[in-house]
């Protein structure tokens, strides 16, 4: 049975706590516990973050950028995963183009031993029929900003498939809160993206709905990292 929690995204007071919460997916510019998601072809000067080939700003020649993104993934130690990468029948190129663009970034996250950061918008099929009929093995994937059905989630616990949840869970009953309290907690992660929030109130919210404190919420994200990448955090 799903917990009934009351808490609401605005407003909403901050704890601090003495420790770190890692934010393993924002737009937010931050030197440190954060994998910022950087603009194509723009490294950031400090801290960790992610690079790929958006669905929204594919274009038809992304392949003649893709050894770039090979040499940046493979020499740059700050980045620590791939993406935003994925599929997104609301805003985007056609489907096949999206494919094969997907296809080679699972493939080179596969390669490094890093995760993918997912986008998936109205596709959570296409991304099932990747999962199915992919030729080589999977990286761990990381859909980020969760917030679909926990039916949906249940179909792919078969497969390296993670959450990272973010400001829906701090409204009461939202799908990502329900399978929040669900989810095998070996594949959650938490986030801000870009909803402006601070990382903080995520980690308190998610601490409510796991009934776990939120010292012990930070340390399953960050176990969880380690697990499943060589580019490892906070060690």
């Amino acid at each position: 049975m799903f917990l009934s929690v009351r808490f609401f995204l605005f407003p909403q007071k901050v704890e601090v706590y003495p420790m770190q919460f890692w934010d393993f997916h924002t737009h937010q510019a931050r030197s440190t516990g954060a994998i910022q998601n950087a603009v194509w072809d723009q490294i950031p000067l400090t801290g960790y973050f992610s690079q790929g080939f958006h669905p929204w700003f594919l274009e038809e020649n992304w392949q003649e950028h893709y050894r770039k993104l090979e040499q940046l993934a493979t020499s740059e130690k700050r980045l620590l995963a791939i993406g935003e990468a994925g599929f997104d029948r609301l805003k985007g190129p056609e489907l096949d183009l999206q494919k094969a663009a997907f296809t080679a970034q699972a493939q080179l996250a596969y390669s490094l031993e890093i995760p993918l950061i997912l986008h998936c918008v109205k596709a959570h099929d296409l991304l099932l029929e990747f999962l199915k009929t992919a030729p080589k093995k999977l990286p761990s994937i990381i859909w980020h900003g969760w917030n679909l059905k926990p039916i949906l989630a249940r179909q792919l616990l078969g497969f390296p498939v993670y959450f990272s949840f973010g400001m829906h869970i701090l409204r009461n009953q939202s799908n990502a809160a329900i399978w929040l309290q669900e989810c095998p907690r070996d594949r959650i992660f938490l986030e801000t993206d870009d909803s402006g929030l601070e990382i903080g109130s995520v980690y308190q919210a998610a601490s409510l709905v796991l009934r776990l404190p939120v010292e012990e919420v930070a340390k399953l994200t960050l176990t969880n990292w380690n697990r499943i990448s060589k580019r490892k955090i906070n060690e």
